[in-house]
Order: C-alpha cells, then structure tokens, then sequence
C-alpha cells in the first residue's frame, strides 16, 4: 500500500463528521500524515423582516471558524489543518480541494438518508465517492449498544430483501 501523506476530512460538524475525524486521525498516526480539515460553509438566510444585523452574517462565520478549530487531534504529533470556504457547493469544492493538497484519502461522514431523503437532499458523500481520483472513506457514526447493532442489522438485511423481492 502506498504511503499516506495527506487525508483530506470534510467536515459539517455532525457526529458522522466527529467520528470521520477521528478515524482520520487513527489513519494518519502510523503514516505521520496530515489531516486537513475542510468545511464548505452555506450562507445563513437572512430575514428581511425583524433585527437582521449586518453583524450577522460575521458572527456566523466567526462561530464556525472557531468551531473548525476546534478539531485537533489527541495525538500531538499529527499535524491537523484547516480550512473553511464561505461559498460553493460542496461535493465539487470537496474534489477541487481534495485535488489541490493531493490528499491519498478523503475520510467523510455520512448521514445515513435513504430513500426520498437522499433523493431531495443528494448525497455529498455519495457524489464524492463517484467522482474523487482518490480513495474515500465514508463513516457512518456505529450504534453504541450490540443489541442495538443487531436489530439494526436484521432490519437492513429485511429492507434489502423486500427490495430484491418487490
């Protein structure tokens, strides 16, 4: 296997992201990799009605700068940065990005929609998992109890066999 020196974790700071970055971080220990940070933030609606401030639109990015941050590693010796992008959308910005650092691997959460969810919403990880020149990692956050994982499970394996059988 090729050395890793760059892993590129697209962040929306959900508990996927969260888990995504902590499993980059496992992933770049061993290489002494650096894990680049990234968050494509999407402009607040500003009501037109009521005490919108100019002010606004600055605390929004402020308070997602800090939170960005805030993702540093437990281990001291990997090397964590960041960047935040206040425009764009974000699977393409993700690649451009991705394509940039010459990340060897993106480690991304993912939300788990299914169905009409993913339809409406689209899938940024599923958009990047099509379309990267390098390989993706995609996280869903594991269920915290074995009885839990178990009924979770039973209940993918009974959808995927309604959907074959239907």
């Amino acid at each position: 296997m090729p050395a890793i020196k760059c892993i590129l974790q697209p962040t929306d700071f959900s508990e996927g992201s969260d888990f995504a970055f902590r499993l980059a971080c496992s992933l770049a220990e061993p290489y002494g990799a650096r894990v680049h940070v990234l968050h494509v933030a999407r402009h607040p609606v500003i009501s037109a009605v009521g005490d919108a401030s100019e002010q606004e639109p600055e605390r929004y990015r402020e308070e997602l700068t800090e939170m960005l941050h805030e993702r540093r590693a437990d281990d001291p010796y990997i090397t964590v940065e960041h960047q935040m992008l206040f425009s764009g959308d974000p699977a393409p910005e993700i690649l451009r990005v991705a394509a940039a650092i010459e990340a060897d691997m993106i480690v991304m959460g993912t939300h788990g929609r299914s169905g009409l969810g993913r339809l409406l919403m689209g899938s940024v990880a599923e958009q990047v998992v099509r379309r990267a020149l390098c390989p993706v990692v995609t996280v869903k956050v594991p269920l915290p109890h074995p009885e839990s994982r178990a009924t979770a499970v039973t209940k993918a394996a009974d959808e995927i066999a309604g959907m074959t059988n239907g």
